[in-house]
């Protein structure tokens, strides 16, 4: 455990999820403190003892690491002076960015107290951490943002977005496409080992994908839900390409029967390419007694006009997914994947003083080859300058360079802005289904 002292009554630790020595099933104090306090700070429930050692034991599997800042002049009566007053935690996953995988620092478990709000707490800990993660090399930081208005200010920008949709499958649900491959119900017992292969996969072939943590592999297999524990009304399928080989896979679960219409509910849609996508939602729209699904779906998603009624699909919703926030702008642009060719000067400029620079970037071939500019001017080349947010809603090419620019995040010529657009728009939307 590492800390440091403010100089006031607050004091912030950096640590490990860990057990006592006593008991390898009990969490230690600090572990547990800070837990209840994330819960407080998103209005869950108060932890039931036996749910603890899991929750733990995957913190650990996925490297997470607890920041916890502690109010060591809490008044009396006040709710357990041990529990931090505001928490963070951090982990790392690989994101697709198009050319292959680049390791993401991501940010998760954010809260502070309203009692402690407007002393900086936030701001502390978020720049701390983010210059912790340029410094051990990370390019890019990422977060799912509970609030929208907070994160722009520290250099995030949305970067891909989710839509929840309905699909009307009274009278079971007709597909143009020709069914391929085979599906099955799947043996949840198997799903623990199954499901992240098949993710592992997905995440190769999808730009925007972002690896998973380790209670995903739990919630496929049904031994968890909200809460570590089993989920017996959960069921799953799989998809088999022509080879034999699974390339997709679902869970769902029928909601009560008073619900009116009969609904079934997807919890997790995985597939390989679109083929395993659209025969996984084949099978779906043909379970008996169902009348409607819900479920989140990518906003360029095949299935609508793969319906030979496409009316049957609604969107009830679209929001915003991965946040994104550079560090280090030049090795993203060498791991980002381009589908047009061209030259172009970028210049990112950055508050926090984490992700300023100015690059010629030269793409060939879909390849990118970056070149440190200082204030020289290539001849006959346009050249933009982008925020650090407005860069990390365009890298991924979930928002077009005309709309951020019109916004004021990115200032050049038409010409400029036009050659920027065609350099990082991209045929597919970018999607992330990881939530964490």
């Amino acid at each position: 455990m590492s800390g440091t002292n403010t100089g006031t009554a607050l004091r912030t630790e950096r640590f490990s999820p860990g057990f006592t020595d006593a008991d390898p099933k009990a969490p230690d104090e600090p572990t547990s403190n800070w837990l209840e306090a994330v819960n407080l700070g998103f209005h869950d429930a108060r932890w039931d003892p036996k749910h603890l050692a899991p929750i733990v034991q995957a913190y650990q599997a996925d490297g997470r690491m607890l920041t916890g800042v502690y109010d060591d002049a809490a008044p009396e009566h006040a709710w357990n002076p041990k529990a931090p007053v505001a928490t963070y935690a951090s982990m790392s996953h690989d994101l697709n960015a198009g050319a292959g995988l680049l390791p993401a620092h991501q940010v998760t478990s954010v809260t502070v107290r309203p009692t402690h709000r407007r002393q900086g707490i936030l701001t502390g800990m978020i720049t701390g951490d983010l210059r912790r993660a340029k410094k051990e090399g990370f390019a890019v930081a990422s977060l799912y943002a509970s609030e929208a208005v907070i994160y722009g200010r520290y250099g995030f920008g949305a970067a891909t977005s989710e839509a929840d949709i309905e699909v009307d499958v009274r009278g079971r649900l007709e597909l143009r496409t020709a069914p391929s491959g085979a599906t099955a119900v799947a043996d949840l017992a198997g799903m623990e080992k199954l499901a992240p292969e098949i993710f592992q996969r997905h995440l190769e072939a999808t730009r925007g994908a972002l690896g998973r943590q380790a209670g995903y592999a739990k919630r496929a297999a049904g031994l968890w839900g909200d809460l570590p524990e089993e989920q017996k009304e959960v069921r799953a399928a799989v998809h088999y390409d022509a080879a034999g080989t699974p390339d997709g896979y679902v869970t769902y679960r029928f909601l009560p029967w008073e619900t009116e219409p009969h609904t079934l509910k997807v919890l997790d849609l995985v597939a390989v390419d679109d083929t395993a996508r659209l025969e996984l939602w084949r099978y779906l729209g043909s379970i008996d007694l169902v009348e409607k699904i819900t479920a989140s779906a990518p906003v360029s998603d095949p299935l609508p006009w793969a319906l030979a009624d496409r009316r049957r699909y609604r969107i009830t919703g679209v929001e915003d997914a991965l946040w994104l926030r550079a560090l280090d702008p030049a090795a993203m642009l060498l791991a980002r994947g381009f589908e047009s060719d061209g030259n172009l000067v970028v210049g990112v400029t950055d508050p926090l003083g984490l992700a300023d620079g100015r690059w010629l970037l030269q793409v060939s071939s879909g390849a990118a080859v970056l070149t440190g500019l200082g204030h020289e001017e290539p001849e006959g080349i346009p050249a933009v300058e982008v925020d650090a947010t407005a860069f990390a809603s365009l890298y991924l090419g979930g928002v077009p360079a005309s709309m951020l620019a019109a916004s004021g995040g990115i200032r050049g010529s038409v010409e400029a802005v036009e050659a920027l657009g065609r350099l990082f728009d991209v045929v597919r939307a970018p999607y992330c289904s990881t939530h964490f």
